[in-house]
């Protein structure tokens, strides 16, 4: 497991008031990182799963994904569908092989997630495609049954590399993200055409890119399951980067990048990271292009030090997601003369892509939006 590191310098931002070491005022004793999360979920202790999930979202659950360090489930929530992302934490035993998350090692993860969710409130640097947070809850207890038994039906349709959570008992304690629906990965989506693929690349770019101009921000781990796509009746998605704005013809797709577990921002001189050299085996795998871009972003770092800004790193991930669209996935019209030419251009921009700096560099002097 990667630990997790902040560096708060300055106490002047919603970050540093996080990160930055405090004391109670009555007792003198350092506010634990437990406080600190429970005061990001708005509790003063642990609530049950029947408080944080309805009966009528439990009963609508379906388990649509997993990861490491937990189980992800797309129910309704007043009408609306959103994604619970459940981690458990805290434990004395490993589930999926990795030791569970302590209060303080999830912290940034749920500081991260908010910070990039707020950029669709941004003005000068503003982007919607971060998956958007609803809700974080500090849940404990036993997992509920229905959610067994989704979990049994993942099982069976898709084959689970996750323990069942059956292993978890009345004290177990999990952190429940609740996020907007973002869709599909973009593994299993299928595209009409080409121009719909571009199109995703460029709302990822210019995500990111808006991300590393606010808050210095790295993704380290943008394989093509954390970006999400789903459909749009807008015409065009719109970002603005330094108070300049880009338009991006849809094609009717929307992206939203998710998963913030690896990633680094930097927040009114508050540095928050994952260290990744605690995690050697991050950087053994073999087989795909995603676990060449891990040792080449380790190649990137200073001395395997990964506090820096180091922004190239999220264009070696568009490196990857421009592989991917070109070798890894199928489109209806490939036989068309457009087809063709888009093809022929986005092969010839993925040649000189990894020349830019920072994602700000392929927006701003590429010619990533004439793609």
């Amino acid at each position: 497991m990667s630990d997790c590191y902040w560096q708060p310098m300055l106490d002047v931002s919603p970050a540093q008031e996080v990160f930055t070491p405090k004391k109670h005022k009555d007792t003198g004793l350092p506010v634990t990182g437990r406080e600190k999360v429970l005061q990001q979920c708005e509790q003063t202790n642990p609530i049950p799963f029947t408080e944080c999930i309805s009966p009528a979202m439990l009963n609508k659950c379906v388990k649509i994904g997993e990861g490491v360090y937990g189980e992800v489930f797309r129910t309704s929530n007043r009408r609306q569908s959103v994604a619970l992302k459940i981690i458990p934490i805290e434990g004395d035993f490993e589930v999926n092989d990795e030791p569970q998350k302590t209060f303080d090692e999830i912290l940034p993860e749920i500081v991260i997630s908010r910070e990039l969710s707020y950029l669709s409130e941004g003005d000068v640097n503003y982007s919607n495609n971060y998956i958007g947070v609803n809700n974080v809850s500090c849940v404990q207890g036993r997992y509920p049954e229905t959610l067994l038994t989704q979990w049994d039906k993942y099982d069976s349709r898709k084959g689970s590399e996750n323990d069942r959570p059956d292993i978890f008992d009345d004290e177990q304690l999990y952190i429940v993200f609740e996020f907007a629906d973002g869709g599909q990965d973009l593994e299993s989506f299928e595209f009409n055409n080409l121009q719909q693929a571009i199109s995703i690349f460029q709302q990822t770019a210019g995500a990111l890119a808006v991300a590393e101009k606010e808050l210095e921000f790295e993704h380290r781990d943008l394989h093509w399951g954390n970006v999400l796509i789903r459909s749009t009746k807008q015409d065009h998605v719109i970002f603005y980067l330094d108070d300049q704005e880009y338009r991006i013809a849809s094609h009717g797709l929307e992206v939203s990048i998710i998963d913030f577990t690896l990633s680094r921002l930097q927040k009114d001189e508050c540095t928050i990271f994952c260290d990744l050299a605690a995690d050697p085996t991050l950087f053994d795998g073999a087989g795909d292009y995603q676990f060449q871009i891990y040792r080449n972003m380790k190649k990137k770092t200073s001395i395997n030090n990964w506090e820096p800004y180091e922004p190239h790193t999220n264009v070696l991930w568009l490196h990857y997601l421009a592989d991917k669209l070109i070798n890894s996935k199928t489109y209806q019209d490939s036989d068309t003369k457009a087809h063709k030419s888009a093809l022929a251009t986005l092969r010839s921009f993925y040649r000189h892509l990894l020349s830019h700096s920072s994602a700000e560099q392929v927006v701003v002097e590429s010619e990533l939006l004439d793609l």
